[in-house]
Formats: structure tokens, C-alpha cells, sequence
């Protein structure tokens, strides 16, 4: 009997650990929406409205392509070199960047830009709104600064976002807006893996890119490159293989907390490519060169192929991407 009573009582104790931790997680999800909510002046576009934008993909993309990077060190020198030779030399581009660089310092010539000597000392520098009031691109790539809440709270982001992709289209009407999902620092208290499965819908979307379409009257598609998500699923993937090739966790992607290495800078270029380009990445080369001129670390066939197929799998099923969808 003792032994009965013993075990209900573990039974009662887990049940009501169970209890808690759902109470904790519903309170945090709350409070999370409740912060957005309060930290953005402007009013998200209606799901069903944001949703019908995008149940059509994009057109299809040149094969030749002019772009601008608009955003800060996870943009990095190394990701759209990266990018020129994953698509055999057709990507061409221009950037301005800073350190941990918000959207309204772009914008905002009063506000100052962080590290701007040392972000954009080289031959691809271009001043933003110069280079957007061109016409000159078919692609303006966007990001905004982590933490993520930050931006939204202090710095407008939705309004700045919004401000972007109007002076990109009033230059060039065909030009195709993206904007870029990062991620948080790896020691983030709440969870990496548990931001990024949550951070999209409810930032990125929710307090910045459906507030700033719902700021037109009739808005077009900005499109995600969703390399939060990418990182995620990949992580996922190695960390439950016990490591692929070189890659054996996490953290073999950055070269400190939140900065990608030469892995992550492959990583988040087949993105990018897998979207601009609407193309598979799968088979792409994974021996390539850094900005710099010196071989990158090769993360090996294996690794490599992993990353290729989780790419092109999680962009073909989340149509903010523009891309053609799988069921």
C-alpha cells in the first residue's frame, strides 16, 4: 500500500510539474505578444490579407543578377562573395554595413552608423540611398538588428522596413524586396532553437513585415530569406546525428556566440541563392574562397549536401520566400 501511495504521489507531483511548465509557457508567449503589441505604433496587415500575398510565387528572377545588402556583420564580407561564385559569377552586388546596425541608421543620416569605416573599407561598398535611388538592382536585401525586440521597441523597424522598399520601387518598379531573418546570440536565455521556432511569426512577421505592408494601400510582397530557420533545422539535424563531416554541433557554425563562421557563411549563402534564384542548391560546389581571397574551410560533401537539401526543403514550404511550393 505504501509503495502504491508512494507512486500516486509521484504521479500528482509530475502532473502538477506538467501544469506549471504549461502555465510558464503560456505566460511567456503572452507577455511576448503583449511586448510586440505595445512596442509597435503601427497596425499589422490582417493575416488573411498578408497570407494573399503570397499565394503566388514570385516571378521568375534573372539569371544575371544586380543586388544591394543593406544591414550589418551577419551580413558579413564573406556571405555575398560566397553567393558570386555559387552562381558561377552571375550575382553581382553592392552593400552598407555597420556593426549591429539598425534599418533607421541607413536611413537616418543623423543617426550614426556603428563601425562604418571598417564595415565598408572595399570596392563594393555603395552608399545606400544612392545606390536604391538608382534603379540600378533587381534585389535590395534588408535586415534588421538583434535583439530583435529592440529594433521594434526603439528604432521603428516596420516604418524603416516600409521605407525601403518604397524608395526601391518608386527607382524600379520590378525590383524584388528581401528581407533577411537572422538569429539571436547561442546563449540567449530563453533558447536559441526556442527563438528561432518562435521568433519568425511573431517578430519578424508580426511587428515588422506585416506592419510595414499594412502602411500601403496596396501592398506588394516583401519576401523573406529565412536563414533563422535554416540554421535551425540544420542544427537540428547534425546535433541528432552526432555531427556530420566537421560540423558536430551548433556551435562549429560561428566563431563566437552569434557571428557565423565559414561554415554558417555557406550555410546562409545557399539560402539566399536557393531564393533569389528560385533554384535548388543541391549539388552546388562547397570548395570556395572568402572575400579575402584565401580558401574557406570546406565543410566537406556530406555536411555540404545536408545543407543543400535542408535548404531547398525549408524555403519550398514557407511561401513568404516567393518560391514555388511542395506539398
Amino acid at each position: 500500500m505504501t509503495l502504491i501511495l508512494v507512486h500516486k504521489s509521484k504521479i500528482s507531483r509530475n502532473l502538477g510539474m506538467t501544469k506549471a511548465l504549461v502555465v510558464v509557457a503560456v505566460t511567456i508567449a503572452v507577455l511576448s505578444a503583449l511586448y510586440v503589441w505595445r512596442s509597435s505604433s503601427h497596425k499589422p496587415l490582417g493575416q488573411e490579407a498578408f497570407d494573399a500575398l503570397y499565394e503566388a510565387p514570385a516571378p521568375k528572377p534573372p539569371q544575371t543578377m544586380n543586388a544591394m545588402h543593406l544591414g550589418h556583420s551577419l551580413v558579413s564580407h564573406d556571405m555575398p562573395e560566397l553567393l558570386v561564385q555559387l552562381s558561377d559569377g552571375r550575382y553581382h552586388y553592392n552593400s552598407q554595413l555597420g556593426w549591429g546596425t539598425f534599418l533607421k541608421a541607413h536611413w537616418d543620416p543623423d543617426t550614426p552608423i556603428n563601425g562604418f569605416e571598417d564595415s565598408n573599407g572595399h570596392p563594393q561598398f555603395r552608399d545606400a540611398h544612392e545606390a536604391i535611388a538608382s534603379g540600378e538592382y533587381d534585389a535590395i536585401i534588408l535586415t534588421e538588428a538583434v535583439e530583435i525586440r529592440d529594433s521594434i521597441k526603439y528604432m521603428d523597424s516596420a516604418k524603416m522596413l516600409h521605407n525601403w522598399a518604397t524608395k526601391a520601387r518608386a527607382s524600379n518598379p520590378d525590383v524584388r524586396v528581401y528581407f533577411y531573418e537572422t538569429w539571436h546570440d547561442l546563449d540567449d536565455p530563453e533558447g536559441w532553437l526556442e527563438r528561432l521556432d518562435r521568433d519568425l511569426e511573431m517578430y519578424w512577421e508580426g511587428a515588422i513585415l506585416r506592419p510595414a505592408l499594412n502602411l500601403d494601400d496596396n501592398p506588394q510582397p516583401i519576401y523573406v530569406i529565412p536563414a533563422g530557420q535554416v540554421m535551425a533545422r540544420f542544427v537540428r539535424e547534425i546535433e541528432k546525428r552526432g555531427g556530420v563531416g566537421p560540423i558536430k554541433s551548433r556551435t562549429d557554425l560561428f566563431s563566437d556566440t552569434i557571428h557565423f563562421n565559414a561554415f554558417g557563411a555557406y550555410l546562409v549563402a545557399l539560402t539566399h541563392f536557393a531564393v533569389l534564384y528560385q533554384t535548388s542548391p543541391v549539388g552546388l560546389p562547397h570548395n570556395l574562397v572568402k572575400f579575402d581571397g584565401t580558401p574557406a574551410p570546406d565543410p566537406g560533401p556530406e555536411a555540404a549536401k545536408l545543407m543543400q537539401e535542408i535548404v531547398w526543403d525549408v524555403v519550398t514550404h514557407y511561401n513568404r520566400t516567393g518560391m514555388p511550393q511542395q506539398s
